[in-house]
Order: structure tokens, then C-alpha cells, then sequence
């Protein structure tokens, strides 16, 4: 296989729990070193948000895989000196502190930028570096709340939070592709940049059919549980067994033959409650019932097999593990094992698949397990980093 894109980047991440390791993992994924800042003896909290893996946090086993753990008291001058002269070698400078943290310890974007004009800064925030939120806490479900992405989630009765960490992943994808934009204007220019990233503005911009919906439509998007909001048939149907298959109709073309091949009621499809991606929404309680009828003396197996025949879109309702052993994952191969202290955990390849290229897929690091070795390359002796360690510095 060939030379990863980020193969010679350096990575140095002040960073914990999921926003920002997200983005940094994708980075070293394409060969970046990614050197994670860690406190000395606790690390990142996101390595006691549970032991669920070999005794291991799923969070961290997932976000900090091919990492190098460098340990470092930052309130203390030794420890700042030391990522001071880390970021000097530096590509790319990640944080998540609190706004203005970063100020005061000397590692704004400004003041990094005047320092070493080709680095990329980026800093991560809940609510960005300025306004009245500036100095709120930021976890993910409060930035799901205040997003509006919880009201318009879960059921007519009651709203809920996604399951995963969306507004968390959301920023961390801006954080990433951020940084790979600004190395490749780096690569025209020969300057770094800094970047600004939050998570409200992130999971924002994902909210845009809602939000647009919302402000040019009058009402917002009515919470419909796993059924589309605006869109119908779009969700789950039950059948005979109790088991549900998820079926999406995109166009009247598909309506017609939904009503013809699969439920075998061709005059549906001209029936003036459903004739049109409009009404069939406003009158989805009668729309459910006459898909009900049919599906409920259908075992799954016949339903899925007319809705294939059809061509209509179709899926049936996974559970995690059913799918952790998904034929069609394991078909393109799709899984590999990571080294962790426990022992090797499967992890999924990331998604982007480049030709000829082979995704870094290295080991979960232990708690300042390369603090000797970067210290030692940063030019600090053995006796050094022996008292630095007895110190609590590093």
C-alpha cells in the first residue's frame, strides 16, 4: 500500500472527552503522529466514562486509537516550556480548553501564529469565543437542547436526546476538515491558520432542513419517532411475528408501485388522501392503517422480498449487536484489530476508503505512555524526565 496523505504531519492535541479526539483520530486514520496532552494520573476524563471494554472506556478505546499519551502539568512552568517547545515542531495545534484558557497559558491563536507562521490552531468550544454564552458549559446533550434538535427528536409525547454524541461529532468533523483545508492552503501559501470551531454553530449547520422548515414554513417539523416528519411511508411497519422492516417512498413513481407490487392495492395509489407527497403526510393515521393491513400478514422475510422486488428502499431494525456482525460489513471487510493494554478490540476502517492507501490502525495508549520518549526527543535528559515524573510535572 502507499504513503498515507498526512504520513510527516505533526498532530498536538490539548485535548479530552469526544469533540475534539474525534477530529484527531481521523487525522492520525491518514497518518498524522498525533500527540495527546493528558493530565498526570487521571488523562483525559473520557478514560473513566465507563469499563465496558476489556475494563477499558468504550469512548476512549474508540476516539484515541494510533495516539501518542504525552503527560503534562500545565500549571506548571517545566510542563508549559515543554509543549511550548512541542508546538514549535509542530504542524497542527488542537484545544478544547474553556475560552480563554488557551490565552492565558500562552497558546491562543494569536499568539501562536505570530510565533510560528506556518502552524495550524484550532480551537473547539461549546459556544465559541465570544457572545453571551462564551463562558457556558458545553456537554453534548445541553448543545443538543439548545440547538433545537432535541425538540423536533422522539415522539408526539415526548421529546428525547439522539443516542450518540451528535453535537460532539458534528463539531469534530468541522475540526477536522477544517485543519485538512487549512494544510492544503498551507501547501499554496506557506502560511498556517487559525480556526474557530463550536459546537452550537456545528450541529447548526446540520440542522438546516428544520431550521429552514421552521422559519419559512411557520411550525417546525412535527416529532414523528422513527417515521419521517414530512415524508410518507418513511419509517417502520410492523409485520406478522412482531418483527418491523423500515421502508422509504421518495417520488410518486414509487408510491404507484409500492401500491401495486407490494401491497397489491393498485387503487391506493390515486386515492385523493394519497396522491400526492403532500397529503399522504396530512393523512398519515389512514395511510398507516391501510399499510398495517397488510404488512401485519406478512412475515418480514415476504414483506422484504415484494419491497426488493419493487425496488422500493427497505431496511430491517438492527440491534447493535446484529449490527457488529453485519454481513455487509463483513462482505468488504471492513474490520480490524487494535492493539490496547487489555487486549486487541475490533474497530471499523474509517469510512473514506482512498485507493492504495491503508488507514493507520495502531494501538489505544496507554496513560503517558510516550511522556519519556517525546520528552527525551524534545531534548530533556533521563534525569530530567525521572525527576519531572517524581515531580508530578509530567
Amino acid at each position: 500500500m502507499g504513503a498515507r496523505p498526512l504520513d510527516g504531519v505533526t498532530v498536538v492535541s490539548l485535548e479530552q472527552a469526544v469533540a475534539a479526539p474525534f477530529a484527531t483520530r481521523q487525522l492520525a486514520d491518514l497518518g498524522a503522529r498525533v500527540i495527546k496532552i493528558e493530565r498526570p494520573g487521571t488523562g483525559d476524563f473520557a478514560r473513566a466514562y465507563d469499563d465496558t471494554v476489556h475494563g477499558l472506556s468504550s469512548h476512549f478505546v474508540w476516539l484515541n486509537r494510533s495516539k501518542e499519551s504525552l503527560t503534562l502539568d500545565l500549571k506548571r512552568p517545566e510542563a508549559a516550556d515543554a509543549l511550548r517547545r512541542l508546538i514549535g515542531r509542530a504542524d497542527v495545534f488542537v484545544q478544547n480548553l474553556a475560552p480563554g484558557a488557551a490565552e492565558r497559558l500562552g497558546l491562543g491563536g494569536d499568539a501562536l501564529r505570530a510565533a510560528h507562521p506556518r502552524l495550524v490552531v484550532c480551537g473547539l468550544s461549546g459556544y465559541g469565543n465570544s457572545g453571551p454564552y462564551r463562558d457556558r458549559k458545553a456537554y453534548d446533550l445541553l448543545v443538543q437542547a439548545e440547538s433545537g434538535v432535541m425538540s423536533i427528536t422522539g415522539t408526539p409525547d415526548e421529546c428525547v436526546k439522539l443516542a450518540i454524541p451528535v453535537a460532539d461529532l458534528a463539531a469534530g468533523m468541522y475540526v477536522y476538515t477544517g485543519v485538512l483545508t487549512a494544510l492544503y492552503a498551507r501547501e499554496r501559501s506557506g502560511q498556517g491558520a487559525a480556526i474557530e470551531v463550536s459546537m452550537l454553530e456545528a450541529l447548526g449547520e446540520w440542522m438546516g432542513f428544520p431550521l429552514h422548515y421552521t422559519v419559512y414554513g411557520g411550525s417546525p417539523p412535527p416529532r414523528s419517532g422513527a417515521h419521517h416528519a414530512t415524508i410518507a411511508p418513511y419509517g417502520p411497519y410492523a409485520c406478522a411475528g412482531g418483527e418491523a422492516v423500515l421502508l422509504g417512498i421518495q417520488n410518486e413513481r414509487e408510491w404507484a408501485r409500492f401500491c401495486a407490487e407490494v401491497l397489491r392495492r393498485p387503487e391506493l395509489a390515486a386515492d385523493p388522501r394519497f396522491d400526492s407527497s403532500t397529503r399522504r403526510p396530512a393523512n398519515r393515521e389512514a395511510l398507516d392503517r391501510e399499510i398495517d393491513g397488510v404488512f401485519s400478514a406478512l412475515s418480514a422475510e415476504e414483506a422484504t422480498e415484494r419491497l426488493d422486488a419493487a425496488g422500493i428502499a427497505n431496511a430491517r431494525l438492527n440491534t447493535v449487536e446484529q449490527f457488529a456482525d453485519h454481513p455487509q460489513l463483513a462482505a468488504r471487510d471492513r474490520w480490524r484489530e487494535v492493539a490496547t493494554s487489555a487486549g486487541p478490540v475490533r474497530s471499523l476502517i474509517p469510512p473514506a476508503t482512498i485507493d492504495g492507501v491503508a488507514p493507520r490502525m495502531e494501538g489505544v495508549p496507554e496513560l503517558g505512555a510516550h511522556t519519556e520518549s517525546i520528552l527525551r526527543e524534545l531534548g530533556y535528559d533521563a534525569a530530567t524526565v525521572a525527576g519531572w515524573r517524581a515531580a508530578g510535572i509530567a
